[in-house]
């Protein structure tokens, strides 16, 4: 058998490419640049930036166009995949009517920010009740209306310009790219087209309004232009009234009622008391380098962990640096996997709503850390790791803006998963 050498095939003006991870060079900018999944809510975020906004600004016209558009990458491998967050209206995977998250860098104090823009489970909503209701086990379905949350995604974004906007800018004006987008239409990308296609049965079964998300009863093909005027007057309403307009009134009313008539908990209360939360962000020191992520409820403590883990094992010397590895080597891979098992053993287990049961502090320590370390094997997968195990699979939608001024917005805005309920108010 012949072995083929890959570099004596090339020209020695393709050879030259060899080194390179990739034969797209890395984009740099001087004013600023927008990393997302959808070209469309680039530009979006481009134009705010353009006309004076800064990068709070823009991200939450990057959120507002990728709720139209629809993501670019999505996982399709479970037919009919549901969520635990309802949504008025979007692509796939994110919108207004799921939850955000914000670390928001502050150029001028060199101060990271936390925004928390997760809802609440509904306040009627008990273990005793749904007991009741016929739930057994210690989780509620995806599929059931029951693990709706209180849609946190628009308090967050007014919050977002609020908070850090560069105050130049209306709302209105932030959201418009996103507003012309759903009136006007836009062509759906292959992926999007997919993962749309997947969801359209639930999309139908859901509740008595999917065809506000489908395209003459269907899934939209590759290529068609899909509109959706209903969306584009809900953005206009949050921009007119604020958290008023999505949170009280027509739109909130819309949401309660939904919910109620599918055997929901929800109420007009739920949605009146809802607001976005300030957190401290949470921090790690890996090799000289600050890692900062939002606090549990959310999940970032994981990749923090992780960090730590890996850090510990290096220092102890039970691996070699992964600098010196094989990128995407069975060792590189197998250490990075179980770093993240061990992490999100321990996440599943303590994170949840902090009001109620504050995770423990010591989850980031370095003892503790160099403790779980010492669980690892080099040579083959740990068994069920104690404290829980980690899921198979996660959907989740994030980007990042950086304007002229240094700023920068890390931004989570998320259904969980697909078209989270897949039930439309």
């Amino acid at each position: 058998m012949t072995t083929l050498n890959l570099e004596n095939l090339l020209t020695e003006d393709e050879s030259r490419y060899i080194p390179f991870p990739s034969r797209r060079s890395v984009v740099h900018s001087t004013k600023g640049i927008i990393a997302s999944t959808q070209p469309l809510a680039n530009e979006a975020g481009y134009k705010i930036l353009a006309k004076g906004g800064n990068a709070a600004d823009a991200a939450v016209a990057v959120a507002a166009a990728l709720n139209v558009t629809g993501t670019s990458l999505m996982h399709v491998t479970e037919k009919n995949r549901l969520a635990q967050v309802s949504d008025p209206g979007c692509a796939t995977e994110l919108g207004i009517g799921g939850d955000m998250f914000l670390l928001y860098y502050e150029a001028k104090t060199k101060k990271i920010h936390g925004l928390n823009g997760s809802g609440r489970a509904p306040a009627n909503l008990s273990i005793a009740k749904l007991r009741k209701k016929g739930f057994r086990g210690d989780r509620i379905p995806m599929s059931n209306i029951n693990a709706v949350t209180v849609p946190g995604a628009a308090a967050g974004w007014l919050t977002t310009v609020e908070n850090f906007g560069s105050g130049k800018l209306s709302m209105e004006e932030i959201l418009t790219p996103a507003i012309e987008l759903a009136e006007n239409g836009f062509p759906v990308s292959e992926l999007t087209a997919t993962g749309w296609l997947v969801c359209e049965d639930a999309l139908k079964s859901a509740s008595p309004n999917g065809h506000e998300l489908l395209k003459n009863g269907r899934a939209p093909e590759t290529g068609e232009v899909f509109r959706n005027p209903t969306l584009a007057e809900t953005f206009r309403t949050v921009a007119r009234e604020g958290h008023k307009g999505f949170y009280q009134g027509r739109i909130a009313k819309e949401i309660v009622d939904l919910i109620q008539s599918l055997g929901g908990e929800m109420t007009l209360e739920d949605l009146k008391n809802h607001r976005t939360d300030t957190v401290e962000p949470i921090t790690i020191n890996y090799k000289g380098l600050d890692i900062w992520e939002c606090p549990p409820n959310g999940q970032g403590i994981v990749a923090l962990m992780a960090l730590g883990i890996l850090e510990a094992l290096q220092e102890s010397k039970r691996i070699p640096p992964i600098s010196k590895m094989k990128h995407n080597s069975a060792e590189y891979l197998h250490v990075l996997i179980e770093a993240l098992r061990l992490a999100f053993a321990d996440a599943i287990w303590h994170v949840t709503d902090p009001e109620h049961s504050p995770t423990p502090e010591h989850l980031l320590s370095k003892s503790y850390l160099a403790g779980r370390a010492k669980l690892f094997n080099p040579h083959k997968q740990l068994p069920r790791i104690y404290r829980g195990e980690p899921i198979a699979l996660s959907d989740t939608v994030y980007f990042s803006v950086t304007d002229q001024g240094g700023n920068a917005a890390s931004f989570i805005n998320s259904n969980f998963g697909g078209f989270g309920s897949a039930a439309v108010p």
